[in-house]
């Protein structure tokens, strides 16, 4: 039986042959990781959606670039923090706000009514996940934007120091410093 690491490999050699359900199949593997780290990064769910679609489309469109010396996990997850960044100095210089009560027009001149859907959990699961969780997003949320990348990949995606090092562009050494610190002011 192959390992999971074996499964990735040969996934990414069959999509870079052109096989798209062993693309969709990583994207399956890996889309619940990357919405939450880039949900960590923007602290935004909307902004969260458009970093996942644009880093799975951006890793797709240059799949044929991958060279495999890293697992396609942390090159995905450098895409992605590179992404949620960028959106975050978008975010920056240009704030776009739209009212959800605001009907959309089809372009002939017929408007249509925004129907939402409720994707939260319901009132038992909220309840069960609620102390824990504002706990820690509020611990994780008190660090620098450095520290809290380093605790996400590191600690709660659960990729390698080298993985880690990888997907920020930083040095082992740089996520091993930041690491210690981010946990020390976590402990604090």
């Amino acid at each position: 039986m192959p390992t999971h690491l074996e499964s990735e490999g040969a996934l990414v050699r069959q999509a870079q042959a052109g096989d798209h359900e062993a693309f969709t199949t990583l994207v399956r593997q890996y889309e619940r990781h990357i919405y939450r780290l880039a949900l960590n990064i923007t602290k935004d769910p909307t902004d969260a959606e458009d970093v996942l679609q644009e880093s799975f489309l951006k890793a797709y469109s240059n799949l044929k670039n991958f060279q495999g010396d890293s697992r396609f996990y942390t090159w995905l997850v450098r895409i992605a923090v590179n992404e949620a960044l960028m959106k975050l100095r978008k975010r920056r210089s240009a704030p776009a706000l739209v009212a959800l009560d605001e009907a959309i027009s089809d372009g002939e001149d017929q408007e249509i009514r925004r129907d939402l859907a409720d994707w939260g959990d319901n009132p038992e699961q909220r309840y069960g996940k609620v102390e824990l969780r504002d706990i820690l997003a509020s611990a994780i949320e008190s660090l620098e934007l450095p520290y809290r990348m380093v605790v996400m990949l590191r600690d709660i995606e659960e990729l390698s120091t080298e993985e880690t090092a990888a997907a920020l562009g930083i040095s082992v050494p740089a996520v091993k410093s930041r690491l210690l610190r981010a946990r020390l002011m976590l402990r604090n």
